[in-house]
């Protein structure tokens, strides 16, 4: 963990469909011999709870830490229904830690995330109660955020009063939690959507 950051969860979003890669998933693409889901948790692994909201591998597991694995339902519901899911399942029994004060959320599949992760914790260390978003190249990225726990808690709530989080926009989930812009470094939280994109990025193109 980065000196001086304070205690945090994460959710690690790893079961979207994949369209744009023929239903190859995410998660399992390797890069420098690591699959795209052992990077994301092992930049995470100090995480007090880690939990991923995608299938279980059959290969490529993490390798450190505990990590949760959960979906939601149903399967590919969006990004903001794994969001809801992946809170719930975290939530702490009377034997476990209770939450830390912050929530990392990120998609699996960007080689960048343990730059990203330090530079959202070093905001968070120097104070204040507002969610943190990066900015990268001008636009938000809310999957590539750190939320102040009890603002992400109340948000789910607010969204599973009304009914179900199944196809719910990412904006419409974080309508009431207030967030910072933190700009990081043009790239940082660049992804893998189409092949082309794993070719820039060095990932491993089957």
């Amino acid at each position: 963990m980065t000196p001086g950051a304070p205690p945090f969860d994460a959710i690690v979003l790893a079961g979207g469909r994949s369209s744009r890669l023929g239903g190859v998933p995410k998660a399992g693409l390797v890069l420098d011999g690591e699959t795209l889901l052992q990077r994301t948790c092992a930049a995470l692994s100090s995480a007090l709870h880690l939990t991923v909201v995608g299938p279980v591998p059959d290969d490529g597991r993490p390798r450190t830490g505990t990590v949760s694995f959960v979906r939601e339902e149903p399967a590919f519901a969006g990004p903001a229904a794994a969001v809801v899911a992946g809170f719930r399942a975290s939530a702490p029994r009377a034997s476990s830690k209770p939450r830390a004060p912050w929530c990392a959320v990120v998609a699996c599949d960007m080689p960048r995330v343990g730059e990203l992760l330090a530079l959202l914790l070093a905001e968070a260390a120097e104070g204040g109660d507002t969610s943190l978003v990066a900015v990268d190249d001008g636009r938000d990225q809310p999957l590539a955020a750190l939320y102040r726990t009890d603002h992400l808690a109340a948000a789910v709530d607010a969204v599973l009063a009304r009914g179900s989080a199944d196809n719910l926009s990412m904006r419409s989930l974080l309508a009431s939690v207030r967030t910072r812009p933190v700009p990081v470094p043009p790239g940082t939280t660049h992804d893998v959507d189409t092949w082309q994109d794993a070719r820039e990025l060095g990932v491993d193109v089957p």
